[in-house]
């Protein structure tokens, strides 16, 4: 533990954590709680689906545009706004599901609602890119473990506000804890030091260009399409078993297992390659979704959800390290910001995915083994011919 210990002690370190720990709950808890709303007012997971499809779409066109901005402005002045537009557009997203049967109304708001989201993950894993090298390593392993724990404590809180209350008392808490995370970050003392970058002429999609970022973010993109498919499959399956309240624990321990595959690995020195690290990865994710489709059991589900999700933190830690490398100086913020936008945008499509296929006759097991395919397809993306990876980057290791 003694690598962690030298991260927390890092100067601002314990509010990056602390601040990017609630500013990222409501990316774990609103499309749930969306999803569940929408079903719950529409009876469609169809339409619920849907819903959450065009909240991540939505967010994923906006924010690489905001992440240029916050490379070349500072991303203090859209975090400080951010607190204030995300939380009333939440609100009045809760307002249009329930009070308008229109779905083009309810898909409006959620694109409104999505577009403003704020932007935590890349700013954060950007000034994590600027710590000391020999601990920067540790440092994503420690945000790749602590993302995870959002999503064991999302779901958890998304499912416990719903049984005592409802969906919109889970938005409303996502709205309160955004301007806690939001405001945490933007007035640490990382982000007053934050010297934007030196303007460079570069087209908007050069970022993505760069050797090496390709292959990261489709292979990214596959993998969290299959996230996205699980996440619908899993409060399907509480459905169908009589036990709907079980939704948000299995997810849960699907992140609990996460997370302590991703403690165990930062603690620990790697000499294999980014790349090299980064498919094996991939591959342990896949192999641990593999036996899903075929559980009948909620708690036989749990169990292998908890020994799957051990592959998932490693594998983002590694992603984050390679990012981190390949990515220009003068855009590291904008690098991690289409990590985080292929992350939600490719989850939104892959729960639209889900949803659909759960309501056909091929049900919770189809949404499962799509999600499986889609990991598989994220292997076979990292094995494809094409530009190499920076040889800084190839020689890199994970280290703490």
């Amino acid at each position: 533990m003694r690598q962690y210990l030298t991260v927390w002690r890092l100067p601002s370190a314990p509010v990056l954590l602390v601040a990017g720990f609630a500013g990222r709950l409501p990316s774990a808890m609103v499309p749930l709680a969306l999803l569940l709303l929408v079903q719950q007012q529409t009876g469609s997971y169809a339409v619920a689906g849907l819903a959450s499809a065009t909240y991540g779409i939505a967010m994923a066109v906006m924010a690489p545009v905001l992440g240029r901005l916050a490379d070349r402005r500072g991303a203090r002045v859209i975090l400080l706004v951010q607190s204030v537009t995300y939380p009333l557009l939440l609100l009045a997203l809760a307002a249009v599901v329930l009070t308008s049967t229109s779905t083009p109304a309810v898909l409006g708001a959620s694109a409104a609602a999505g577009m403003s989201t704020p932007l935590v993950s890349g700013t954060v894993r950007a000034l994590w890119s600027r710590v000391d090298p020999a601990v920067r390593p540790t440092a994503y392993a420690l945000d790749a473990t602590t993302t995870e724990l959002v999503f064991v404590a999302g779901p958890t809180t998304v499912a416990t506000l719903t049984l005592l209350a409802s969906p919109v008392a889970a938005i409303a808490v996502a709205g309160v804890l955004t301007v806690v995370g939001t405001l945490g970050i933007a007035s640490s003392g990382a982000m007053r030091a934050w010297q934007p970058a030196v303007p460079v002429q570069r087209s908007l999609f050069a970022t993505v260009r760069v050797p090496g970022m390709p292959r990261v973010l489709v292979s990214g993109t596959a993998l969290m399409l299959g996230f996205g498919a699980i996440e619908v499959a899993v409060p399907a399956f509480a459905d169908a078993a009589g036990s709907p309240g079980l939704s948000g624990v299995l997810l849960a321990t699907w992140s609990l297992g996460s997370v302590a595959g991703g403690l165990w690995f930062g603690a620990r020195v790697l000499s294999a390659s980014l790349p090299r690290l980064y498919r094996w990865g991939l591959l342990g994710t896949t192999i641990g979704m593999l036996p899903l489709a075929a559980v009948s059991s909620p708690l036989l589900l749990g169990a292998l959800l908890f020994l799957g999700g051990t592959a998932i933190a490693p594998t983002l830690t590694v992603q984050s390290s390679l990012v981190g490398s390949i990515a220009p100086a003068d855009a590291t913020t904008e690098a991690f910001t289409w990590l985080s936008t292929i992350a939600f945008g490719a989850s939104a499509v892959g729960a639209a995915l889900g949803g659909a296929l759960v309501e056909t006759t091929y049900g919770v097991g189809g949404a499962l083994v799509l999600a499986t395919g889609a990991a598989a397809l994220a292997v076979v993306v990292t094995l494809l011919p094409g530009r190499r990876v920076p040889v800084s980057a190839v020689r890199e290791t994970v280290a703490a």
